[in-house]
């Protein structure tokens, strides 16, 4: 959500606008489908609902970007399971997770930045109009600045919220987005006997309050 702000009407029947700040996220769910013979969907929902305890309550949002994500194919990737270089896996014989995308700050990214410097490391040479995460604050980029080798620079909204480091791995697979729910009742839900399903929507809104220090 953009944030502009509007002067008068002039003669000509123009209305200049102007944007003053980089916005923040706004995420919507819309018709989430809950049969009411799924006991384990109620009780999901419900214990979601309580931990959040209205907009009080932070949340890291998944957000969905793999129709614009820079996969090496041009098609969607799902990230791998792989064992250690040694060929070992965690002692509960689990593997690594390891996206299909690979991305990298080139130099530091302070708090405020519009613009951000990324080089390839695994991922199509496309970073335009692509979204990523670092620390659960999301971004998107814009049209390319400049591009050197696998080095990118690209405008990206909103306003860097906390200083990203040289080298930072950026998660582009799986991007999430801080948040609180946008209505203390955001998450009501009828049971309806007769056609014996819901399909509720909740909207959230970014934690700005949170990169602010202010939570």
């Amino acid at each position: 959500m953009p944030f502009t702000r509007s002067g008068g009407t002039t003669l000509g029947g123009i209305t200049p606008s102007t944007r003053t700040d980089l916005g923040y996220w706004k995420i919507e769910y819309s018709g989430i489908a809950m049969q009411n013979r799924n006991r384990a969907q109620w009780q999901t929902w419900q214990a979601i609902r309580q931990k959040l305890g209205g907009r009080s309550g932070l949340i890291a949002l998944p957000v969905r970007a793999s129709l614009s994500a820079p996969y090496v194919s041009g098609a969607f990737e799902g990230v791998a399971e792989v064992p250690h270089s040694d060929g070992s896996t965690f002692n509960d014989g689990t593997e690594y997770v390891q996206g299909a995308i690979s991305v990298v700050t080139e130099g530091v990214t302070a708090v405020g930045a519009t613009t951000i410097r990324l080089r390839i490391i695994k991922a199509a040479a496309n970073l335009v109009g692509v979204r990523f995460s670092y620390n659960h604050a999301l971004y998107e980029t814009g049209p390319a600045i400049s591009i050197d080798g696998d080095v990118w620079e690209v405008p990206i909204s909103p306003t860097v919220r906390e200083l990203i480091p040289a080298g930072a791995d950026l998660e582009f697979d799986r991007p999430t987005c801080l948040c609180h729910l946008a209505e203390d009742r955001g998450m009501d839900v009828g049971q309806d006997a007769i056609a014996k399903n819901a399909r509720p929507s909740v909207s959230f809104i970014e934690a700005t309050d949170y990169w602010a220090g202010t939570y």
